[in-house]
């Protein structure tokens, strides 16, 4: 049985309960039977969907049954031509979908990557080196600067030991550890007697017990969180599912009425059948999803060309209708990277810009002594390296930011090294809280000190001042500490530095030191951020911080970044449980959640998801996964991002600039309104043929027209010119409107009234050719011909109905859509040359067209455009507004 609680045990309590020796280790007997028990240190993946599996998942549609009982009938019947066909546009559609669905998800394989390494553990006396998936709980690893922790550990063995553990908890500072227990109840973040898998080791070295191996480390309980993530479907696929199942109950209702009158009045039953076969073939829009489909594709390719890259189709037009943005703050709002920001001496403060190193951006800390001095210490005591760039490096991050300042200031640490030789380091200890470095000074030596301000102040005799050095007196000292604890409540991380010049080079280096500064450092907000939050708020979108970070931090940078006057009201993850289960505050009125875990996070989407909200969630480390997945949009950021957040999410920003999200959502907010316009064109064309079959048959007319013909007739009109205006550019402004209500459905009334109307006047266009053909005694075979070109060049005029009402009839949105004009052009010419065609004329049953019967279709098929806008005039506001 392992410890409930490792963390708040004492290392011999500890060792006692897992039967293991901190020096010996185990014995490789006692290592099998814990492997055999425990099973490997790896965290197993949900297998992915199999390819069998998605292509049956493509089946399963209402819409799928319908056809495919409509080509089954028509195979019964000896309608070979119509089934076949029927059966082909089946296929066409199931194969789209198969290849959109067949990414598999890989979020899990991600987490498992993190554990494929080695480990050295002392087992039997000695250490080995083994693959990490070997280790069992009892092990004992040993640790050193620059290893990656692959199990959870209880430290029993430290030495100036930090991790960094941001891309778990959201804790941007590397954290020290210590080998004395910590509360039962302490935040995951808190748990300094601990080290975890897929955390790093960033500086000392130790020795840890393995506590928790594979699933049932945090890691993998973060891979349990993102396993029972669902994300669902997107908003727009619910609609799409909503809106064919009343296609589909509609289709049935009008077949079974249309059938009923035509039995009832002693028609053929095979003439019924046939005409409920062109009812089910002329209701569903089959190219709804091509079209659907193709539209979010060209969505996908046109963020991708603003370092937006949508891992799920859906995920484009769930952007547009994003009402809430739960952000991360390490690498989402800020860079990630620890800066110097301000220096405190006893001549006063020196705000510290972000210049590049080298680039004398820093001439205040010139005319500044006891600034430059304070500075110079940073530099000297100092273990961390800087890169060939001079912008990254290696160690702790607050040391290579001060690296950082110095050479902004004009300080490279290898120059203020010459006659300044390292004689002897004393490493950060995290009981003293201060490290040293002692150099050659002369016929002595200097001692230059930095850390914790409380523990170099409680070290500090005297203090620098301008011109030599005055004691530090208990008024003094209370006056420095608040100046730090000032500093701290602004968001900075503060280092005291202080020095000493002795005579010998082992002296005690935290004794008698004079107190040279405070030098306040932040992960500074990104510079492109409040101008996004600002449009976020113009868009009606509003952004709240969800962080593992410190509260006063949060604030700090919620401040920074404009999140507005929310960022007062910040509510600590250990609250959160409470405040869902009674509601109070609302979250509405929260701007900041700190010090949040990995499941917490999860929790939070799920409850804004359902109070009714559509949640995009940004992030860029482990811990933020789960919630990643869950979000309506799960947003990774793509530089600075571990492997599992951007597996986990739906978009990945390139450039992991926040206001590319907002640039997104500009696209999303046009694919919407061009899907909207696009479906209510598809079903009003749908509607005008099933209305024209409904009514042949109730007043015992020729069928205008035949199944296949009906089939074709979707598959030019519906795909090509529908396809085309998906393709629109949207229109300004677009942003400045709150988000659409997500219930919202795809057509609202004003749509159907629409829809309504254009499908009647297109069905009376059709029904004018079949009484102008009676007219002109045409027979049967020209008379379906010529009502079949009337609705077919009716349905592609009607692309011009579906401008915007307020915009001129000749120069709009649609007209200046090139893709428009060449939709009409490839259709016209696809429409035209069929009847010309021998076996195309026999498939679909078509007579080759007179001039005598296209003068009928020229003149019938414009008719309904031309009432359709004579009535859009009269009634603005009612009729085409289908945006």
């Amino acid at each position: 049985m392992l410890p409930k609680f490792p963390h708040a045990l004492p290392v011999a309590e500890l060792l006692g309960q897992l039967r293991v020796s901190g020096a010996e280790g185990l014995s490789e007997a006692e290592v099998g039977a814990r492997r055999k028990h425990f099973g490997a240190n790896t965290i197993a993946s949900r297998r992915p969907a199999g390819v069998l599996r998605l292509l049956v998942h493509q089946f399963k549609s209402p819409v799928v049954y319908l056809l495919s009982g409509a080509a089954g009938l028509a195979f019964y019947f000896g309608e070979l031509e119509e089934g076949s066909a029927i059966f082909a546009v089946l296929a066409i559609n199931t194969l789209i979908g198969f290849v959109t669905e067949l990414k598999a998800v890989r979020s899990i394989e991600a987490l498992r990557a993190l554990g494929t390494r080695t480990a050295r553990v002392r087992r039997e006396g000695r250490v080995h080196v083994i693959p990490a998936a070997d280790l069992v709980p009892g092990d004992v690893v040993v640790l050193e600067a620059g290893d990656a922790v692959s199990a959870d550990l209880r430290l029993i063995e430290t030495s100036r030991l930090s991790t960094d553990e941001s891309s778990l908890t959201g804790e941007s500072v590397a954290v020290d550890k210590q080998i004395e227990p910590v509360g039962a109840d302490t935040r995951l973040g808190d748990r300094a007697s601990m080290a975890f898998k897929g955390t790093a080791i960033t500086r000392g070295t130790g020795a840890g017990v393995v506590v928790a191996t594979g699933i049932i480390t945090e890691l993998g309980r973060v891979t349990r969180l993102v396993l029972e993530a669902d994300p669902g479907h997107s908003p727009l696929e619910r609609k799409l599912e909503r809106l064919s199942m009343q296609l589909v109950w509609a289709t049935i209702a009008v077949a079974a009425i249309i059938g009923a009158i035509g039995l009832s009045s002693g028609k053929d039953a095979l003439l019924m059948i046939e005409a409920a076969i062109a009812l089910a073939v002329a209701a569903i829009p089959e190219g709804l999803p091509i079209v659907a489909t193709l539209a979010l594709a060209r969505g996908m390719w046109r963020m991708a060309q603003q370092n937006a890259l949508i891992e799920r189709l859906s995920a484009v037009e769930t952007l547009g209708a994003t009402t809430v943005i739960l952000t991360d703050k390490t690498g989402t709002l800020t860079e990630n990277r620890m800066t110097v920001r301000r220096l405190c001496t006893s001549s006063g403060e020196i705000a510290l810009g972000t210049g590049a190193p080298g680039g004398g951006e820093e001439p205040q800390v010139a005319h500044d002594p006891q600034a430059a001095e304070l500075l110079r210490i940073a530099v000297l005591c100092n273990d961390a390296h800087l890169d060939a760039s001079e912008e990254r490096g290696s160690g702790d991050p607050m040391e290579i930011a001060l690296l950082r300042a110095g050479l902004r200031a004009g300080f490279r640490r290898t120059a203020l090294l010459e006659g300044r030789g390292v004689v002897r380091k004393h490493a950060f200890d995290p009981v003293a809280k201060m490290m040293a470095t002692v150099h050659e000074h002369g016929e002595g030596v200097l001692i230059a000190v930095k850390g914790a301000p409380e523990a170099v102040l409680a070290a500090t005799t005297r203090v620098a001042v301008g011109g030599g050095e005055v004691a530090l007196d208990d008024a003094l000292r209370a006056e420095w500490l608040s100046r730090a604890d000032r500093l701290g409540h602004e968001g900075l991380r503060v280092l005291a530095c202080a020095t000493r010049i002795d005579q010998v080079a082992d002296a005690a280096p935290y004794d008698r030191l004079v107190l040279a500064g405070l030098v306040g450092l932040e992960d500074p907000a990104r510079a492109d951020v409040p101008p996004a939050i600002q449009d976020c708020r113009q868009s009606g979108i509003r952004v709240v911080m969800v962080t593992g970070d410190h509260v006063v931090t949060a604030k700090s940078i919620g401040r920074a970044v404009g999140l507005g006057e929310n960022v007062a009201n910040v509510v600590e993850g250990r609250n959160i449980g409470r405040m869902i289960e009674t509601g109070q505050p609302a979250l509405r009125d929260v701007g900041i959640f700190a010090r949040v875990t990995p499941d917490e996070k999860l929790a939070l989407v799920r409850t804004y998801q359902a109070s009714g909200e559509i949640v995009a969630m940004t992030g860029d480390g482990v811990n933020d996964a789960p919630a990643l997945r869950q979000a309506d949009i799960g947003v990774a950021m793509g530089l600075r991002g571990t492997d599992v957040a951007r597996e986990a999410a739906a978009m990945i920003l390139l450039d992991d600039a926040f206001p590319t999200i907002i640039r997104a959502i500009h696209e999303g907010r046009v694919i919407f309104a061009n899907i909207r316009r696009f479906v209510a064109y598809l079903l009003s064309c749908n509607l005008s043929e099933v209305l024209a079959v409904g009514l042949a048959v109730s007043l015992a007319l020729p069928l205008p027209l035949l199944p296949l013909q009906i089939l074709y007739l979707n598959l030019v009109t519906d795909v090509f010119p529908a396809f085309a205006l998906a393709m629109g550019e949207g229109e300004e402004g677009i942003l400045k409107r709150p988000p659409r209500d997500p219930k919202e459905p795809i057509l609202g009334r004003r749509q159907w009234v629409a829809i309504v109307l254009h499908g009647a006047t297109l069905t009376a266009g059709t029904f004018g050719a079949l009484a102008a053909s009676s007219w002109f005694a045409l027979d049967a075979r020209s008379t379906v011909t010529t009502t079949f070109l009337t609705l077919a060049f009716a349905q592609l005029w009607h692309v011009f109905n579906m401008r915007d009402p307020r915009s001129p009839f000749f120069v709009n949105e649609v007209t200046r859509n090139g893709w428009v004009w060449g939709a009409l052009l490839l259709c016209a010419t696809l429409l035209a040359v069929p009847p010309y065609l021998s076996s195309a004329a026999h498939l679909l049953q078509l007579a080759p067209p007179t001039a005598e019967m296209w003068s009928i279709v020229i003149v019938s098929s414009a008719l309904p455009l031309l009432a359709t806008q004579a009535a859009s005039a009269a009634v603005r506001g009612w009729l085409a507004d289908v945006r």
